[in-house]
């Protein structure tokens, strides 16, 4: 692909009630790329546009070497690939091992904190009559009432009946919302004392983890109410997240100021390292069920295969680590419930 030219807009499609979509618009405002955005929604991709493989949002359109559109929905590689096609204000720190760390942090906003979204949305039944005719309007606000009334009945059903697939029932609930309930604590503090996660300026895993809480507290009634109890900073930095086009300067995290990852990192290791551990494994082995258990209870979902791609891809960078940097994140993680992830096998 040819390097973009500041003056190019990138296109993308998504929705406001997409976390990733805030995600990476959040990121584009900060990293003044500019930009056109279609709201349209997954079935609403523009006549000779190319669909994804995935339909998953948002959809971003580039330009390949023949000048030929080319559709892409993966959020981590898209940063990666905008940090080398448009230069300046990077999200991606410079050092080795709190790069590798940003890393960490922003899969586990993805692919965990995903997991307290769609429970939030979806288990009560008050959030899913609240946010079923948002996601209708949000895509399409000229539609008629009733037309809205029984499309947003449909689709709530669809992801009610879904909620298995993330790992949301009776018995995991506990360890979802507690989770959600200790990360506005952590977050918390981090904020307070460095303004984001890694230092004084954002990086992706910011970004990930704005893009989870945009729904967590601003959309769904039950977990709004628990950030209103526990993590009012943490819902203002969310609306100071949404636009960061003129935030100055900033530093990364010193070396030796990496300790006050701790408690975010002990987080990821109760909750999301083991499961996805136990999601590779089910994942090799073709069992139908990822069984673990997860901060004292058990858990049980189906096996995600793109779950255990994550796992492959941290693994692979922290293999890639010079010397110095492994050392300093083997002595960051110990004792986290992180190690495990890296541990040899």
């Amino acid at each position: 692909m040819k390097r973009a030219e500041l003056t190019d807009r990138l296109e993308l499609m998504g929705v406001p009630g997409s976390p990733y979509t805030r995600k990476m618009l959040a990121l584009l405002r900060y990293r003044q790329i500019p930009h056109n955005i279609s709201w349209s929604g997954i079935m609403g991709v523009p006549r000779g546009y190319p669909r994804p493989k995935v339909a998953l949002l948002p959809t971003f359109y580039f330009r390949d070497s023949a000048g030929n559109l080319e559709a892409a929905v993966d959020s981590t590689p898209i940063i990666r690939r905008l940090e080398k096609d448009f230069p300046g204000r990077s999200v991606i720190p410079e050092k080795e091992a709190l790069c590798f760390l940003d890393l960490l942090v922003e899969d586990y906003a993805d692919e965990w904190l995903t997991k307290a979204m769609f429970h939030f949305r979806w288990a009560f039944r008050d959030d899913a009559d609240h946010v079923g005719p948002l996601l209708i309007h949000w895509t399409n606000p000229n539609l008629p009432d009733e037309q809205v009334t029984a499309m947003a009945a449909q689709f709530s059903k669809r992801q009610i009946d879904r909620l298995y697939v993330v790992g949301s029932n009776k018995i995991t609930a506990k360890t979802i919302e507690d989770s959600f309930v200790r990360l506005l604590g952590l977050l918390d503090r981090l904020i307070r004392e460095q303004g984001f996660v890694l230092g004084g300026r954002p990086s992706a895993c910011d970004f990930a983890l704005y893009g989870q809480l945009t729904q967590l507290t601003e959309v769904e009634p039950t977990s709004m109410a628990l950030t209103r109890k526990y993590g009012q900073r943490v819902r203002a930095w969310v609306d100071r997240m949404d636009d960061l086009s003129g935030h100055r300067g900033g530093e990364w995290l010193a070396e030796d100021q990496y300790g006050s990852l701790q408690g975010l990192l002990s987080e990821i290791g109760r909750t999301y390292a083991p499961f996805l551990i136990a999601n590779a494994a089910a994942v090799q082995s073709g069992a139908e069920n990822v069984e673990s258990e997860i901060d004292g209870r058990s858990w049980q979902q189906p096996p995600f295969p793109y779950q255990a791609k994550c796992l492959v891809a941290l693994r692979d960078a922290y293999q890639t680590l010079s010397g110095d940097s492994r050392t300093r994140i083997d002595e960051l993680l110990a004792g986290t419930g992180c190690e495990s992830l890296f541990a040899k096998r």
